[in-house]
């Protein structure tokens, strides 16, 4: 079987539409996958560690970084920024593993866009979205880590990142929890399992196939 580079799968959704959980859930269930662990200028929570929910640096550093050009995608969110190691994605895809992004519509968007161009490969992009604006509140309400502004904050910034879920190649609705993991568990399987994968992945086959039947 050849040797074949890794898929690169970005999952975006507004605040509080359930991505992290889901893709916590998938990881757990496929271990093919990788996730990208982000540097970020945000301060860290309670219960969160340095280089497993991310690589905590302060904002000089993080500038540092932009300048060196180590990012293949960047942004700031809530005032806090947010990057994804050019290095450590390509390398994961270079061994042959899928990695999978948690990065909003901006950062997807630059990620696919290195892709192309840096690389000349294709990525898969995937949006998470709510059942309905008033399950989101719920949610972002029930988490009970911020006042009433701060979440009007969050409910306006969504409203303004759902409006770019054209830009994904699949959308899950985050209603019933089950339901959507197993619907990204397909989304992963179907790419996994696509012509132009499956080609590469098994060329001397296919072609041993083809040339048995032409005897």
């Amino acid at each position: 079987m050849a040797s074949v580079r890794g898929q690169l799968f970005t999952v975006s959704a507004p605040s509080g539409a359930g991505k992290t959980s889901l893709v916590d859930a998938l990881l757990v269930a496929d271990q093919r996958l990788k996730v990208s662990v982000s540097h970020t200028t945000r301060p860290m929570r309670p219960g969160e560690e340095d280089g497993i929910n991310y690589h905590f640096v302060d904002a000089s550093t993080f500038a540092q970084m932009v300048n060196d050009g180590r990012f293949l995608e960047h942004a700031t969110v809530f005032g806090n920024a947010y990057g994804t190691s050019k290095d450590w994605v390509d390398r994961q895809l270079s061994l042959g593993t899928d990695v999978i992004l948690e990065i909003d519509w901006q950062g997807a968007q630059q990620t696919h866009q290195w892709l192309a161009t840096e690389l000349g490969e294709s990525g898969v992009g995937i949006f998470i979205l709510p059942p309905s604006m008033a399950a989101l509140q719920a949610r972002l309400t029930g988490r009970g880590q911020d006042d009433e502004a701060v979440i009007a904050g969050r409910m306006a910034v969504a409203v303004d990142e759902m409006r770019h879920y054209h830009q994904a190649d699949y959308i899950i609705i985050n209603d019933d929890f089950d339901t959507a993991l197993s619907d990204l568990q397909a989304v992963i399987q179907a790419q996994r399992l696509s012509r132009s994968q499956q080609q590469r992945q098994y060329k001397d086959l296919l072609a041993a196939l083809i040339e048995d039947s032409d005897q």
